[in-house]
């Protein structure tokens, strides 16, 4: 990661047990609409192993700048996938972004 990028990361529980069609599609869905936009680079679909942490996913993105991270959170792509899918399907999350 370069200076002055961002790595943004969502790490999430969906309403969905793990495994199911339903967490398959969001999963897969989230990566193909949100990968799309033209800011977002090195996107990857994580899932939890670890005990100590009580979320099953995640999502990670690296953004150039600020200014891309702007852009990515404007994106109607995005903001649809947020009001159509997430807030509909994901049960508790928490969201981190570092820069280096």
């Amino acid at each position: 990661m370069r200076n002055g990028a961002i790595r943004h990361m969502a790490i999430f529980t969906l309403k969905h047990p793990q495994g199911s069609p339903e967490t398959e599609s969001f999963l897969k869905d989230g990566e193909k609409i949100l990968s799309a936009i033209p800011v977002v680079a090195g996107f990857e679909v994580l899932r939890q192993v670890s005990a100590k942490c009580e979320f099953s996913y995640g999502f990670s993105m690296e953004f150039e700048n600020r200014e891309a991270y702007d852009t990515y959170n404007a994106h109607p792509d995005h903001q649809r996938f947020v009001r159509e899918r997430w807030e509909t399907e994901v049960l508790n999350f928490h969201e981190i972004d570092f820069m280096k």
